[in-house]
């Protein structure tokens, strides 16, 4: 997709002594600083936890407690997503941070709820039907003149429209021209104006190199062979250069505005991309995977320009529109930013989460900022995090599963197919929404039969075949993909019985 090239800025010398996340020329093959963080097996590092005392006003058991919390509440969430397929209408932490919530259409699922300690809410529409609401909107976002954004608010089970004061009326139009029903929509009216921070530095400064000058921005995580940053700060084929004005790399993949503001850089043999990130204080706080934290949870950035300041998160997948074109797929949150913070790195404790994009307001009076999941970019080019290698302890194995066929997988679905040459969708007929990262599945056959598995996505025209499993015997399926609604489909080739189908979701 074109992107709308970044303003031309000065370059811009950093000095000798600023703190640096990422390995440099001169420092490569070192160990981390003895200054890097050393958190307890589970815990964030002290340095985010101290930012989260100060920024959430919690005191330091209370912090670590919330981190874990959401780490818990990350699984049971996607867990649920798929068991209850179609009912299910999100997942959110409440306020105080550690009750989950999760919201269903039919009153059958709660037991399901419960059982995996969260609390049901029976909400009227599914998660599926605002998703479905809010990328109508998302069809017609030309039209969206006095407008800042729309994101689904899974704890009103709105699809909240944000307008500018006096806008509310072309707010209620456009949800009108989409086919948008006006229950299930809710105006909101705020004179913020969202932009993209393009003059910044976020977790270590970088500079691209564009006709008449350079332009700055911000590395985000380490990736095998370079690093992942906003897609504003670059195009394909240009080159970038360091914090010391040395050569670094080139931009291989940059998408800004339209499904994401997210890009790649590729580095050449001089660094050494590591799995830490720099808060500014003299401290590099590790990176130790990508769980994507829930709804309600703390989340923390690092910027050069305000260092590390927490927030919570405060809905996902919202579209903001920008000056340069409208942006689909942002978290929001009440995290201050400012020029200088764009393209960096955020965490929940020790998981990357995303990559600034943009926001209004700062960190005297407060606003609001919202970041790419990072986890979109990993899967559309096939990157791998640089993480520390703290690999998360397997769930547990439930009591009698251990004989039970793809026990391995969270969900799991027992049916039988009556005849060959038909198919069934799981789960129960419907669908459900996944995260973006890897998805596993299995499909246990009958003897004598051929089934086959596909998995589809979701997109404006229907269902989209994304990955198959075919052949003899049973069957073995991996996708990594971006987020999305997505359903299984079982289909007999030949023969007819009971099949046992498990998958899990990222």
């Amino acid at each position: 997709m074109q992107r709308r090239r970044i303003a031309v800025a000065a370059a811009v010398v950093v000095a000798a002594g600023a703190a640096v996340a990422f390995t440099l020329p001169s420092m490569a093959g070192t160990t981390p600083s003895s200054k890097t963080a050393a958190p307890r097996s589970g815990d964030g590092s002290a340095q985010i936890l101290a930012a989260m005392q100060r920024d959430l006003g919690l005191d330091g058991d209370q912090a670590t407690a919330r981190l874990k919390r959401s780490k818990w509440a990350s699984g049971v969430s996607a867990k649920l997503s798929a068991q209850t397929g179609s009912d299910f209408g999100g997942a959110w932490l409440a306020t105080d941070g550690t009750t989950l919530k999760i919201a269903v259409t039919d009153r059958s699922a709660e037991k399901a709820v419960r059982a995996a300690g969260a609390e049901p809410v029976l909400v009227e529409r599914s998660e599926q039907t605002l998703v479905t609401a809010k990328e109508k909107l998302d069809s017609v976002r030309s039209e969206a003149a006095g407008l800042t954004g729309w994101y689904v608010d899974v704890a009103t089970n709105k699809l909240v429209v944000v307008a500018k004061p006096g806008k509310a009326a072309a707010a209620k139009k456009l949800a009108r021209t989409a086919g948008v029903p006006g229950a299930a929509v809710k105006v909101v009216t705020s004179d913020a104006s969202p932009k993209p921070l393009f003059d910044v530095r976020g977790a270590d400064p970088y500079f691209i190199q564009v006709p008449g000058g350079t332009a700055r921005c911000s590395i985000g995580f380490s990736v095998e062979g370079g690093f992942v940053t906003a897609g504003h700060c670059g195009a394909v084929g240009d080159e970038t250069l360091g914090f010391n004005q040395q050569a670094q790399g080139v931009v291989r993949a940059s998408t800004f505005p339209g499904d994401a503001d997210m890009g790649f850089v590729e580095v050449n043999g001089d660094w050494t991309p590591r799995p830490v990130v720099n808060d500014f204080n003299d401290n590099e706080l590790p990176v130790a995977g990508a769980t994507e934290a829930p709804v309600g949870a703390a989340v923390c950035r690092s910027g050069s320009t305000t260092g590390t300041r927490c927030g919570t998160i405060l809905a996902k997948n919202q579209t903001v529109v920008y000056p340069e074109g409208a942006v689909t797929g942002l978290t929001r949150t009440n995290v201050c930013a400012e020029g200088g913070d764009s393209g960096g790195p955020w965490l929940s404790g020790d998981q990357a989460q995303g990559l600034t994009s943009g926001g209004s307001g700062d960190c005297t009076v407060g606003g609001e900022t919202f970041f790419q999941p990072v986890n979109e970019i990993l899967a559309a080019e096939n990157l791998t995090l640089v993480t520390t290698g703290e690999a998360a302890p397997p769930p547990p194995v439930e009591e009698g599963a251990e004989a039970a066929a793809c026990a391995d997988q969270a969900v799991q679905r027992n049916a039988e197919i009556a005849r060959a040459r038909t198919a069934h969708a799981q789960p129960d007929g419907g669908a459900f929404r996944s995260n973006a990262g890897r998805q596993t599945a299995c499909l246990s056959a009958p003897d004598g039969a051929d089934f086959d598995l596909l998995l589809q996505r979701r997109g404006a025209n229907g269902f989209r075949t994304v990955a198959r499993a075919t052949g003899e015997g049973d069957k073995e399926l991996t996708f990594n993909g971006r987020s999305g609604i997505y359903r299984y489909v079982v289909v007999a080739t030949s023969g007819s019985g009971a099949y046992t189908l498990g998958f899990t979701t990222p």
